[in-house]
């Protein structure tokens, strides 16, 4: 069949080395988030999971007929087993009977393992053979969640796949089902659901059959349990298997005994749990009748999950608050279009998720090793599963859900730590996840002269915080944005292709035509696909980036100008505030958060720079060059051998993993005098050979912190600070891509041995205990998609050209490490704070 070759693509993942707690199955966005928990066992022993941990049925067995089998062995793949001494309750095989004859409970196949990449995650499955059969049958479920940056218009589409591929030489029946658990997190609320079975035009490749299941009544754009409470599941497979909806234990215990069903739509509609109502398919695979006794031949099926909601959130836009539809509503008129067309561009969607992927995977391992590819491939689905498309091709926003810390909306320090992933992957998502910040903090809606926090206080409503009492982050906040703004700019000005502009020409032929309907007036970094759905070619990328990225920059001017003013009054000597860290508490006078300002202003410079404005861009340079002096001594400890969490913190320290930002945003690079006749970048000013300056932050500053970072590692990786032992994950990697290659690789690993061994049962958390067992400290975050920053290293050796690095060569030159005896540096240094004299950190401003 078709789809034969199209699996054998799909189900083409390496071996990976690294054993997470958790593995993606089916991740789209917030709500479409499926995930295979306790990912150690094997798959039928728990239920699938949302991000959350509660269970999302999602049931796949395996039939070996009776005509060749004596008992009909019937082995449960994906979905949890049950003691025959038990009632089975929720989840019933067989109605909940504990008499059913035993020959019918399930039994259990031989686990192969998992396998997983950006986008795909295989769970493999030997099916012993029966009497007569010489070799056992192979069962792959693969589920693909791609990732396209070459083609947004694909990742707008939210929808995923799952194939099931089977090759041996005796038949097996295979069956799957879910419920109403996929549109709802309250199982008292009722549920309706109805069977489609479009007719395919001349130009389609497959009749479908489709369940749509939504909640009866629906309440638009509201939550329950973090599950949404809006839109219709689509549950799609091609039009030859059999279908039934019904009770839960009837349907399994039928196909356990019959092999099949029957064709048939219960139309009782009820709660989620009521009589467990499902939505199966089953498919009968005649591997023996191929090619003849005693060899083996390959089949597969192909089902889709779409979780299709319209509207997706509420937007306090410039034109007032607005219900905002979903990007691909614009390519499509209707569901059963996308649907059908999601369904038939699996080959297509397949093969550029694979190009990402496969890119990926050389870039990570030559970075890092095989454990940094397996983490930033565990990583990518995670991050985009936080995501929404909207907007419209001329004007694409991509919003984000603070995922299970507090689910803010748009939340700007949430999309910091993500951002390294977006400039790897395809820069311009970044600029549509700020989009809806810039726009509506333009618009006049936020009273503040500082950065706001977040859009809402919740997903999915971004209404705003006109009364200006958003979270208080100002020094966090606005040189958060100052940074990503001119890293956005860079990627498009100055720097080497990013993952999105690898040719795609050779895919060409697998794709079908697509109408977006655009106007002629686009916005900076608007879509523009060709026909195909596809984002421009590298050539006209390049070209037409530079101008873009001025106009965009050009456009919010004035916010850039006014938080940098916040950062001249306020970076330097930061009050009591919180930072990104907010579960450390309020602190005043941070050395890393006041960095991150310091960082913010010569961003600002550099900005004006672009922009032609002179006098902007020296006043900005001048005021940073004098605040990162003064931060040297009032941050770093006396005998230079650490930072200090905070100015007047003695004997305490910290990780400045803000000091990435200085390095990727190419300040690191020796600044030159600019005598090219024009504005020429700091980077492409060394590769011209003009004179040199030094650089922003100076290298003893490297040093300091390279030599540190080994000295307090644990045996999960590098704390926080001073004050505990937890650790986030993408500030570790931050402060890591900036450290030599013997620090950098100590802490890789030690999270790498994370990953193996944290008791965390839910998708990767980033604040973990580093000692121990590698569990939560105390809040518990799960599924966020900061773990972007694990990008941190692919995004830093992209910059400047592909030159970043060259600025930090000096950490691995003989004699730079020096072994740090910490344990008496603090206690010196907190000596002589309490009997040396206080350090004044007060301003004249």
């Amino acid at each position: 069949m078709q789809l034969l070759s199209l699996l054998a693509v799909a189900v083409t993942v390496s071996a990976s080395t690294l054993t997470p707690p958790v593995l993606p199955l089916i991740v789209r966005n917030p709500y479409l988030s499926t995930w295979l928990g306790d990912a150690r066992d094997a798959p039928w022993e728990h239920w699938p999971m949302f991000w959350t941990g509660s269970s999302v049925s999602l049931c796949a067995t395996v039939l070996v007929p009776p005509s060749i089998a004596d008992m009909t062995p019937h082995y449960r793949l994906a979905s949890r087993s049950w003691p025959l001494s038990q009632t089975p309750i929720p989840f019933t095989p067989f109605s909940g009977d504990p008499k059913t004859p035993c020959h019918h409970l399930p039994t259990f196949p031989t686990y192969l393992g998992a396998a997983f990449d950006a986008s795909t995650t295989n769970l493999s499955y030997a099916i012993p053979p029966p009497k007569g059969s010489s070799a056992p049958v192979k069962v792959v479920l693969s589920f693909l969640s791609p990732i396209t940056p070459t083609s947004t218009f694909r990742q707008s589409i939210p929808a995923a796949y799952m194939t099931v591929y089977a090759e041996g030489s005796f038949d097996i029946n295979i069956y799957t089902d879910l419920n109403g658990e996929w549109v709802s997190g309250n199982r008292d609320n009722k549920i309706v659901w109805d069977l489609s079975k479009p007719k395919a035009s001349e130009k389609q490749s497959a009749v479908l059959k489709t369940w749509q299941v939504s909640r009866q009544t629906e309440q638009l754009l509201t939550e329950f349990a973090d599950h949404a409470e809006w839109g219709t599941l689509h549950f799609t497979g091609p039009a030859d298997v059999y279908h039934q909806a019904g009770t839960s234990g009837i349907l399994r215990h039928h196909f356990a005994t019959k092999g099949t069903l029957k064709n048939e739509v219960d139309t009782s509609y009820r709660k989620i749990m009521d009589e467990e109502p499902v939505f199966a398919f089953a498919k009968s695979f005649h591997l023996s009748n191929k090619t003849g006794a005693g060899f083996s031949s390959a089949d597969s099926v192909l089902f889709t999950f779409a979780l299709v909601q319209d509207p997706v959130v509420q937007f306090a836009a410039a034109r007032g608050l607005t219900q905002m539809r979903p990007l691909w509503s614009f390519y499509f008129a209707t569901s059963p279009e996308l649907i059908q067309y999601h369904y038939d561009d699996f080959a297509a969607a397949s093969l550029l998720a694979r190009n990402y992927s496969s890119q990926l995977a050389i870039d990570a391992f030559a970075s890092g090793s095989q454990d940094y590819q397996d983490i930033a491939a565990l990583s990518a689905r995670q991050v985009l599963g936080a995501t929404q498309f909207s907007g419209t091709p001329d004007d694409p926003i991509l919003f984000l859900k603070e995922i299970s810390s507090n689910g803010n909306f748009q939340t700007v320090d949430v999309i910091f730590p993500a951002f390294p992933f977006f400039l790897y992957t395809n820069p311009r998502w970044l600029a549509y996840l700020l989009e809806p910040l810039l726009e509506h903090q333009l618009s006049g809606q936020y009273p503040n002269d500082y950065s706001m926090h977040d859009l809402g206080a919740h997903f999915p409503n971004a209404t705003g915080h006109p009364d200006g009492k958003d979270e208080y982050m100002p020094v966090e906040e606005c040189g958060n944005m100052l940074i990503m703004g001119l890293a956005l700019v860079n990627a498009f000005k100055y720097d080497t292709q990013p993952a999105f502009l690898q040719s795609v020409d050779g895919y060409a032929r697998s794709l079908e035509p697509v109408e977006p309907k655009t106007t002629n007036n686009p916005r900076p970094f608007g879509l523009s696909p060709d026909a195909y759905g596809m984002d421009q070619s590298s050539a006209v990328s390049v070209m037409r980036g530079s101008k873009e990225a001025e106009k965009w920059v050009a456009r919010s001017y004035e916010l850039w100008t006014k938080w940098t003013g916040y950062l001249v009054r306020e970076s330097l000597i930061p009050a009591n505030q919180l930072c990104t860290d907010d579960f450390a508490g309020w602190l005043a006078n941070q050395t890393n958060l006041a960095l991150k300002g310091i960082i913010g202003i010569k961003a600002m410079a550099e900005i004006a720079d672009v922009l032609g404005k002179a006098d902007d861009s020296k006043y900005y340079a001048d005021v940073a060059s004098e605040y990162i002096d003064k931060w040297q001594g009032f941050g770093i400890s006396r005998d230079g051998s650490h930072a200090k969490l905070a100015y007047t913190w003695y004997g305490s320290w910290t990780t400045i993993y803000n000091l990435y930002a200085d390095s990727l945003l190419c300040f690191h690079l020796p600044e030159k005098a600019n005598s090219y006749g024009g504005r020429v970048s700091g980077w492409l000013q060394k590769m011209l050979g003009l004179d040199t300056k030094t650089t922003f932050i100076p290298d003893k500053v490297y040093s300091m912190q390279s030599n540190w970072y080994h000295a307090v590692l644990q045996h999960y990786g590098l704390p926080l600070d001073s004050r505990h032992l937890y650790t986030k994950s993408d500030w570790q990697f931050f402060a890591a891509a900036v450290t030599s290659k013997k620090t950098r690789t100590e802490v890789l690993q030690s999270i790498a041995t994370w990953v193996n061994e944290t008791t965390t049962d839910r998708p990767l958390t980033d604040l973990y205990e580093t000692e121990g067992t590698g569990g939560w400290p105390g809040p518990h975050f799960m599924a966020r998609p900061v773990v972007g920053g694990h990008f941190a290293f692919l995004a830093l050796e992209r910059a400047c050209g592909g030159k970043a690095l060259d600025g930090l060569s000096f950490l691995d030159e003989p004699g730079s490490f020096i072994d740090v005896d910490v344990r008496r540096a603090l206690e010196v240094e907190a000596f002589e704070g309490t009997e040396g004299g206080q350090l004044v950190v007060t301003e004249d401003l």
